[in-house]
């Protein structure tokens, strides 16, 4: 729903009533993830759930459904191909009308979000329950119910769990909230805020990271101890621009580095990135990158072990930094790290498609 809120919140202000269709659950080789969503309101349309596949078939179930509907589509229906899903993936989606009447929560969901303040929704989509019931979680309120207090305080302690990852999927329960029974499917969408890239060293390198680490989504922060250098005019799409040394500005938010955090070294000096790689080796970041040759790369090791850092501490260390993609220019650098990024979160082999065989997107 992300993708589409600012064009829905909108028309929900405006008091409008449209038709918003959600990815829930995907198998196989599904082109979109659990969470894409597409709102259609009249003839005008935003959004997409599977790329184009099935957007003909999605448009008509939510231009006319007065109640939440269940759909799926996939190799296994009769019309997978007229509706266009020829990828042999299969995409269950919840279609339902939405209004300030039907989703009163959803002005404070956008606010939220825009604030990046973290909050989920919890939606009964098939069982032995009212389909569409949902359920909204802050982290210290909630609003809603999908049923007996039992199958509501189970979900809450599943939802703010997976809220804490920022994790988006179906959980499964009996209609009282069992947790050995699994008649009663779930969707939890959550909406945390945006994981973060620490980018270190205010140089070109460093200003087109920044860029590609927006457009992939991160809140993107480039910290230098020069300030001469380190600047919000170059770096315009940061969305921090932090002077300090950096070990000790990630120091100062190591507590907050979590597993969904990107930390990319581009100092190439030892007196910048040695200490700085103490720290951030042993914080629980997700990536820890580092640019520099393989030269630069064994002195750096050998100076991490000389502070003391382990074997375990320093496998961590992805460096040289990125993907072998015969990268020269900042640009091409900071296309083979988000590629190194993408492959690491979603597991592919960073082969030529059409060298590989088998499932595209994998089981994500």
């Amino acid at each position: 729903m992300r993708d589409v809120l600012s064009q829905i919140i909108r028309w929900w202000r405006a008091g409008e009533q449209f038709g918003l269709a959600t990815v829930v659950d995907t198998f196989r080789s599904a082109p979109r993830p659990p969470g894409a969503s597409m709102a259609v309101l009249g003839a005008e349309v935003v959004g997409s759930v599977s790329g184009g596949c099935v957007e003909g078939a999605v448009f008509e179930l939510a231009s006319q459904s007065a109640a939440p509907v269940l759909q799926r589509y996939g190799v296994s229906d009769d019309d997978a191909f007229a509706v266009g899903l020829t990828c042999g993936g299969i995409l269950d989606v919840l279609v339902e009308p939405v209004s300030r009447e039907t989703f009163p929560e959803l002005g404070e969901i956008a606010a939220s979000i825009e604030a990046h303040e973290p909050v989920a929704t919890a939606t009964i989509i098939s069982g032995p329950g009212t389909l569409g019931a949902r359920r909204v979680l802050w982290r210290e309120r909630v609003s809603g119910s999908l049923g007996p207090a039992r199958l509501n305080e189970a979900v809450d302690d599943d939802v703010r769990g997976m809220l804490a990852q920022g994790l988006t999927g179906v959980r499964r329960y009996g209609a009282d909230g069992e947790r050995r029974l699994d008649d009663l499917a779930v969707f939890v969408h959550s909406f945390a805020p945006p994981p973060r890239m620490l980018v270190f060293g205010a140089i070109d390198f460093a200003a087109a990271v920044a860029r590609i680490g927006k457009f992939l989504g991160y809140h993107v922060v480039v910290c230098d101890a020069r300030p001469v250098f380190t600047t919000a005019k170059r770096f315009p799409e940061a969305d921090e621009v932090v002077v300090k040394w950096p070990h000790d500005y990630l120091s100062s938010v190591a507590p907050t580095v979590d597993e969904r955090t990107v930390i990319c070294v581009l100092t190439h000096d030892p007196k910048f990135d040695v200490p700085l790689l103490e720290v951030a080796l042993r914080t629980r970041a997700g990536y820890v990158g580092a640019m520099g040759s393989r030269r630069t790369h064994e002195d750096r090791l050998a100076r991490l072990r000389e502070a003391g850092l382990t074997g375990e501490e320093l496998s961590r260390l992805r460096s040289p930094v990125g993907l072998d993609l015969g990268a020269r220019t900042p640009e091409e650098t900071a296309v083979s790290i988000a590629a190194e990024l993408i492959q690491l979160r979603w597991g592919g082999s960073g082969r030529p498609l059409t060298d590989t065989t088998g499932r595209i997107h994998g089981e994500g």
